[in-house]
């Protein structure tokens, strides 16, 4: 069955948009895995649009004690310390998650929006990722389903990737849908063969999760813009195990 993973950036950006600390990421991580979330999805970026330093501290120390529940720490494991912001790595080495993913993203991004090119970063990943394994943190790099790139990951002793899903996401409905569809479908099949695990994430929802989960060897969705909105109509609790129950399915 594949894993839920809960992305909460969009709490923190609603919080930052006051003073204070309304609403609580840490309480609303509470909602997610008391009804039934796999893991909790953070991205603190040097810019803290969203989620805070802070906010990894206490996330890792909530989830730690609970083995059957994962944290995932994502972002630019190039990204260098700032004012309040003490380095993507730092802040990795600090809190110790269940999982890094890295993010080829920068601070003019609205969100990340494409995979690693691993022909122009390998050089500089290679160290990064035998400092995340000496860590005991699981790796997963965020990438697009291309194959040949794929290959090339797999030579940096990755655990796993995650599939860059906003393409499939955006032809939903439309014909182009399906060579894309097939196009992650193969890049899993890849994944399995080279014995590396698959996430995915970005603009899945309740609308198009069903059908991307039926692919082989997914072990993770991290799902955050479409829950939150769904949070709003539903409910937090029920928005979880809405799409737990797709996943069921899938």
């Amino acid at each position: 069955m594949t894993d839920l993973s809960i992305n909460l950036n969009k709490i923190g950006l609603i919080r930052n948009s006051r003073e204070g600390n309304y609403p609580d990421v840490l309480e609303h991580a509470k909602i997610c895995i008391e009804n039934g979330a796999d893991g909790i999805t953070i991205h603190p970026r040097p810019d803290q649009r969203h989620i805070r330093p802070n906010d990894v501290r206490q996330l890792a120390k909530l989830i730690r004690p609970n083995t059957e529940i994962e944290l995932n720490v994502e972002g630019n494991p190039f990204a260098k310390a700032e004012q309040g912001y003490p380095g993507f790595m730092e802040l990795v080495e600090e809190t110790k998650p269940d999982q890094c993913t890295l993010v080829p993203d920068s601070n003019d991004q609205l969100t990340s929006d494409h995979g690693f090119d691993i022909k122009s970063y390998a050089n500089d990943l290679a160290p990064i990722i035998s400092r995340l394994k000496n860590l005991d943190v699981r790796v997963s790099l965020f990438m697009d389903p291309d194959i040949e790139q794929i290959k090339l990951a797999a030579e940096l002793g990755i655990d796993r990737i995650e599939l860059y899903t906003g393409p499939y996401a955006a032809a939903w409905g439309s014909e182009s849908l399906e060579p894309i569809f097939l196009c992650h479908q193969r890049a899993a099949s890849l994944c399995k063969s080279l014995d590396i695990g698959v996430n995915a994430g970005h603009d899945l929802s309740l609308k198009n999760l069903h059908r991307f989960a039926s692919i082989e060897n997914l072990l993770e969705v991290s799902i955050g813009h479409a829950f939150i909105v769904d949070s709003i109509s539903m409910g937090m609790a029920s928005a979880v195990k809405a799409y737990k129950k797709l996943l069921n399915q899938g």
